[in-house]
């Protein structure tokens, strides 16, 4: 239901036209209605007299404001329940980002918090003597295990010819397996750090590693500048996939046996603007929530979604099961301060004057351009109620108190 809302220009412009028609015109001399000092009498003689209050139209005033008139529609409008709540993301939409070893920030790129990020994203380089001795380490033992290896083969084939000591063949085997247990432990601290031991020679050892995005998303948090020294329990960035928002409402209990899988919610982003998006009841929650009385819904989006900011507010819709219902066009409501009423008048109108009367009503849930109605006292027989134009009427009756008042 709208409430009335008009600017005073297009209050007053809609009384001087009704004004315009209720006087006809200009007067003239013997046109019957007299001037100066004729008695009252004879200023009105044959005119009707119209009791404060009552609201007339002419027919030719209804053509020319497009009055309508109808009676009740019994149509399926959907009620909802209202929710409140914030556009969420589950725990696996949130990646930290942090060193994978101690060492100095270096060579960050100039990110800021709302930054967009790609997966796999080059953030910033580490550096820490350590990784070079760490390369050191790994090629020395892999050459030692080299060595090993070929002489574990010469004393094989020895003890094969009978030539060898069998007791000198089991401490190279013995051998050659720790240090192959020692290469391969560097080898997996040396990839773990981004470190390809593969193509690893004394002439590309690094002195740094990379410090990668682990998912694409944007950055929500920044804790990392060049010259920081990191450790792998700090954090130094956060980064939120909007892959997985999702809604998270909160109804109340005595709304809750209400909601359904699957039922339709509408929302609005008050900090955005006035745009309706859509969605979907997807999760009804287990767990009652005391403090506030609601139990948790989570909602899936659909089609066009909002520009996710965390944890900001939400007000929502959740639309329940189609139901027929007592219903005008929601035009055909008109609200005054605390009231709301239609206009009615006589279906069988006598003469070329029209009057009309005011029918309280309390509005209910509005959908698609109808809005469920209860009236305060039964409609008379016999009478239409106005269902488009109801606004000039509104206007006439305004018009007319201010003649009153004159």
């Amino acid at each position: 239901m709208k409430i009335i809302n008009k600017s005073i220009l297009s209050i007053l412009s809609t009384l001087a036209l009704l004004l315009l028609f209720s006087c006809g015109g200009g007067h003239t001399e013997g046109d019957g209605h007299n001037h100066g000092n004729e008695t009252e009498a004879d200023g009105h003689a044959g005119e009707e007299e119209h009791q404060e209050g009552e609201i007339h139209l002419t027919q030719e005033q209804i053509k020319a404001m497009n009055i309508q008139f109808g009676d009740f529609s019994n149509i399926k409008i959907n009620d909802f329940i209202a929710a409140t709540g914030t556009l969420g993301l589950p725990p696996n939409a949130y990646a930290s980002v942090s060193a994978v070893a101690e060492g100095f920030i270096k060579r960050t790129n100039k990110y800021v918090e709302g930054d967009y990020v790609k997966k796999g994203e080059k953030l910033a380089e580490l550096e820490n003597p350590a990784f070079i001795q760490r390369q050191r380490e790994y090629l020395e033992n892999a050459a030692e295990l080299t060595y090993l290896r070929q002489e574990l083969e010469r004393q094989q084939k020895l003890v094969e010819a009978n030539a060898g000591v069998e007791r000198n063949l089991q401490k190279l085997e013995s051998d050659v397996s720790m240090k192959m247990a020692t290469v391969k432990g560097i080898a997996k601290q040396l990839s773990y750090w981004g470190i390809k031991v593969s193509s690893l020679t004394p002439d590309n050892i690094v002195d740094h590693i990379d410090i990668f995005s682990p998912m694409s998303g944007y950055i929500s948090s920044i804790n990392m500048h060049n010259g920081l020294y990191a450790t792998p329990q700090g954090e130094l960035m956060e980064i939120v996939s909007e892959e997985h928002l999702h809604l998270e409402l909160d109804v109340f209990e005595k709304d809750i046996s209400k909601v359904k899988k699957g039922q339709r919610i509408s929302y609005t982003v008050p900090a955005l603007g006035n745009s309706v998006y859509e969605g979907e009841v997807h999760v009804i929650g287990k767990e009652f929530n005391t403090e506030n009385k609601t139990v948790r819904i989570h909602g899936h989006l659909e089609k066009e979604r909002p520009k996710f900011i965390k944890d900001l507010f939400i007000e929502a819709k959740i639309w329940l099961t189609d139901q027929t219902v007592q219903a005008l066009p929601e035009k055909a409501i008109i609200k005054d301060g605390n009231e709301s009423y239609i206009f009615i008048t006589n279906a069988q109108p006598e003469g070329d004057e029209v009057k009309f009367g005011k029918l309280r009503v309390v509005p209910g849930v509005t959908d698609n351009g109808f809005t469920s109605v209860k009236l305060v006292d039964p409609l008379p027989e016999r009478m239409k109620i106005v269902t488009e134009g109801a606004y000039f009427v509104y206007a006439q009756s305004k018009a007319g108190e201010l003649e009153h008042e004159h």
